[in-house]
């Protein structure tokens, strides 16, 4: 008759010895609770007003109108915010480049006089730079890192029109993934790298590709010394074509881009377009050739004879012909990366629709370029990457007010806020 009674209580003993040990444990799951916004999910639930986003250790645990907040929660009044998944900084060199005019400090161009597609800039990473801080203020969430950047950076003399390899990077963590992306220079501004001559560009590009393709026996019976790559860079040319990888093609005027489309159809290539300023003269083109465009919503004028059609509205009609689009500005200054979401803006104040203007900043890039599933979307189970907002993140004056990364909270400082809160100070107090 005791045996019972003892057993249970042991079993009463174990459950309270665990109960206390889960109460101190470090591993105790946080949980916080975001009440009451309009999340934009950039998933299959769309938009959602009134809504209630929890956050379970760094997971999203619940979304939802109706969502209880679990006992325990700390619970944050998100009445009159916006919740976003973290932004796409674009394409760019943060972390890479840190002052565009100090050598030491810019490491987004190789300058060797010859073609290297195997150079991965992802390696020049620097996670501490301020314009990582900076972008991460603002919202930016992830970006992708790739050589030569066209503004500033990409046709200088002693380079190439194969620019190299691009990673994505997370702005949470210290390094970037491995490369996904190969970006070449075409159009005007990087002839000088093809013998002064935009033909020089695909001749070249096609014997480069032709020296990928090429079995070894073969490549050193007719061809010896007298080539493009290095062996690294035709495997790595040779991968990238097995693997259907995107080739990503800076590229402006239309009849560059009409050559281009000729170019990856008999080559069977995988092309993103970048800049394509003037890419809407061939919108039905580029949606038969499935080639996405990932454009700048700031090119209105002429800043090139590359650019004699570019047009505010390059956007809008690229989504009208069902043309995939994606947004990143042609900056040099990683610092100014932040400026994404106005550019967004701009695009819906000249007739794209709202939606379709975030996924170019959100969900979409974080699909072109395989960046990670919990990327560019708010979900159950996906790890918490989201900023709240005061406002509307689109309008120029609204800031971010929270924000999490790779599920955890993350630091709205940076060195420009550190600078104006001293520089406040001593406007205050003068000596």
């Amino acid at each position: 008759m005791n045996r019972p009674l003892k057993l249970n209580f042991c079993l009463t003993s174990i459950a309270s010895l665990l109960l206390m040990l889960a109460a101190t444990s470090n591993t105790w799951a946080e949980v916080v609770v975001l009440k009451n916004a309009t999340v934009h999910t950039q998933g299959a639930r769309g938009t959602i007003e009134r809504a209630s986003v929890v956050i379970t250790d760094g997971r999203i645990s619940a979304i939802g109108i109706d969502v209880a907040a679990p006992v325990g929660a700390t619970v944050i009044d998100a009445t009159g915010k916006i919740i976003t998944p973290g932004l796409f900084g674009g394409i760019g060199a943060v972390g890479i480049v840190e002052v565009s005019q100090e050598t030491p400090t810019s490491d987004g161009a190789l300058r060797l006089g010859k073609m290297y597609p195997e150079f991965d800039v992802s390696l020049a990473y620097n996670a501490d730079a301020s314009n990582v801080g900076v972008a991460r203020a603002d919202g930016v969430a992830f970006a992708v890192l790739a050589p030569s950047a066209r503004a500033g950076m990409g046709a200088r003399p002693g380079g190439s029109i194969v620019a190299g390899l691009g990673s994505v990077v997370s702005l949470a963590e210290p390094m970037a993934r491995l490369p996904s992306a190969l970006f070449v220079d075409l159009g005007g501004d990087a002839s000088g790298l093809a013998g002064g001559s935009r033909a020089g560009e695909f001749m070249l590009l096609k014997r480069a590709l032709n020296e990928a393709r090429m079995p070894a026996a073969i490549r050193a019976r007719d061809v010896g010394e007298d080539t493009l790559l290095t062996a690294a860079g035709r495997e790595t040319l040779a991968a990238f074509l097995k693997q259907k990888k995107p080739f990503v093609f800076a590229v402006d005027r239309t009849a560059d881009i009409r050559q281009l489309i000729a170019f990856v159809k008999r080559e069977g290539i995988r092309a993103y377009i970048q800049g394509g300023a003037e890419a809407w003269r061939l919108a039905g083109e580029l949606k038969q050739a499935g080639i996405p465009v990932i454009l700048n919503p700031f090119d209105n004028l002429p800043a090139d004879f590359d650019q004699i059609g570019a047009t505010l509205q390059n956007a809008a009609r690229l989504h009208a012909a069902s043309v995939t689009i994606a947004f990143s500005l042609d900056d040099a200054e990683p610092h100014r990366m932040r400026r994404i979401r106005q550019a967004a803006g701009i695009a819906v104040a000249n007739g794209l629709p709202y939606a379709v203007a975030m996924a170019a900043i959100t969900n979409v890039p974080a699909q072109l370029f395989g960046a990670s599933s919990d990327c560019g979307v708010i979900d159950i189970g996906r790890t918490a990457n989201l900023v709240m907002w005061n406002g509307d993140p689109f309008d120029v004056t609204t800031l971010p007010t929270q924000m999490w990364l790779d599920g955890k909270p993350q630091s709205l400082r940076s060195r420009q806020t550190e600078l104006r809160d001293r520089y406040l100070l001593l406007n205050k107090n003068p000596r």
